[in-house]
């Protein structure tokens, strides 16, 4: 089964109210199988003139544990604690390659 992969990109305006999502976003990530892969760090345009903010790439087991981790209760109470503090946060899910680790 082919893992899935969540890409994030965000705009924060209010580092102290998202510092709350930071928080508590990691556990419930964890709890649905999921792991992060880059989490903000460095970033260099290559091509293109897409220029995100903040990236963040997690993982997870499958595309259906990942659509259950975003449906889950624990994430929705997570993501309250981002209500603005973002000017955008957008979030796509992808659907990996059926190749081993």
């Amino acid at each position: 089964m082919p893992v899935a992969y969540l890409v994030v990109e965000m705009k924060i305006t209010d580092p102290e109210k998202f510092k709350g999502y930071m928080a508590a976003a990691p556990a419930t990530v964890a709890a649905h199988g999921g792991e992060y892969l880059a989490r903000g760090g460095r970033l260099d345009v290559l091509e293109g003139d897409w220029h995100p903010p903040r990236l963040v790439v997690l993982r997870f087991p499958s595309f259906e544990q990942a659509q259950a981790f975003y449906r889950a209760a624990d994430y929705q109470a997570a993501r309250l604690k981002r209500e603005g503090a973002t000017e955008y946060f957008n979030m796509v899910l992808v659907e990996g390659l059926d190749a081993p680790l």
